[in-house]
């Protein structure tokens, strides 16, 4: 039973800043229904939860919830999902933030729009940093229309969909830490639902600006792979079996020919730096792929 138009949703861990921008953007809407916001703190061991606890005094917009049994982003979606009032359901992440007509744009598209029921809108990254990670980031962020169009599917951070689909289809996979967004889209199209990318939407999303921070997130890439191949959710490439040198090399090389065909005037160091960035990209996946695998080894070993 839904009484509001939009609930927006939003995972977080460890993130007391992130929350605390996605949270103020939100409260400066220009909307004239009516919608809440339910952040959702994925067992934080910092001051997330204190952050999120102001916002809620501040205002009755604001619901913050908890999951702590299943440390997933998706877990904590889900939580959010079971607690929402609203017809529509957004998703953002933490850190990200919107512009004060975001949530209006969103309801009149799916009022004007009656046959879509889920949405992928563009993601503009925003680069405050002045290293090659910043950089490398801000050039190859968030290609959500190649994604909507070849995928179908839109990435969580800037997912936007009618509730009737998740009690029909159910929610997303809780027991998978990456890819979901993915899965999930692909039931969502098997079920003949109508998707569609809205390019004037916007969110907004900090680059990722040190190093590790870009290795922490295909690492978790390449951990999420596995789970889905092991739970039977993924039938393309297999880590493990398929990554070799030559190959890596070789789609690496024709990755970057493919992004840079329409900036040729770029320096050839431009080039080297984003082929190595891919390197480090495809390295970090095979190394969360091979320690997931090997985690999963000792579990079935140990039980």
């Amino acid at each position: 039973m839904t009484n509001k138009d939009i609930s927006v949703i939003i995972p977080v861990f460890n993130d007391p800043q992130g929350i605390k921008d996605t949270l103020s953007s939100l409260l400066n809407q220009n909307f004239e229904g009516e919608y809440e916001i339910l952040p959702v703190d994925n067992n934080s061991n910092d001051l997330t939860s204190k952050v999120i606890q102001r916002y809620e005094e501040k205002s009755n917009l604001i619901k913050g919830l908890q999951e702590i049994d299943i440390q997933s982003s998706y877990a904590a979606r889900n939580k959010g999902i079971r607690k929402s009032e609203g017809d529509i359901i957004c998703f953002l992440d933490a850190d990200m933030w919107v512009n004060k007509d975001y949530l209006s744009k969103v309801y009149s598209y799916f009022e004007k729009q009656t046959d879509v029921d889920y949405i992928g809108c563009n993601v503009e990254i925003i680069n405050n940093y002045e290293t090659l990670t910043g950089y490398f980031n801000e050039k190859n962020g968030f290609p959500v229309e190649n994604y909507m169009n070849n995928k179908n599917f839109s990435p969580t951070c800037c997912l936007s969909l009618r509730k009737e689909i998740f009690e029909d289809i159910g929610y997303f996979n809780k027991n998978i830490i990456s890819g979901g967004d993915k899965a999930f889209g692909k039931r969502v199209s098997n079920s003949q639902f109508k998707m569609k990318y809205v390019d004037y939407i916007t969110v907004y999303h900090p680059a990722r600006g040190k190093i590790t921070d870009f290795i922490d997130k295909y690492f978790r890439i390449g951990r999420g792979k596995y789970q889905k191949k092991i739970k039977g959710l993924k039938k393309s490439e297999d880590l493990e079996k398929n990554f070799n040198i030559k190959k890596e090399i070789k789609a690496i090389f024709w990755k970057v020919q493919n992004i840079l065909e329409n900036r040729k005037n770029l320096e050839w160091r431009v080039k080297i730096i984003f082929f190595l960035f891919y390197l480090i990209k495809r390295g970090s996946m095979l190394a969360g792929y091979q320690y997931e695998r090997l985690r999963k080894i000792l579990e079935d070993w140990k039980s």
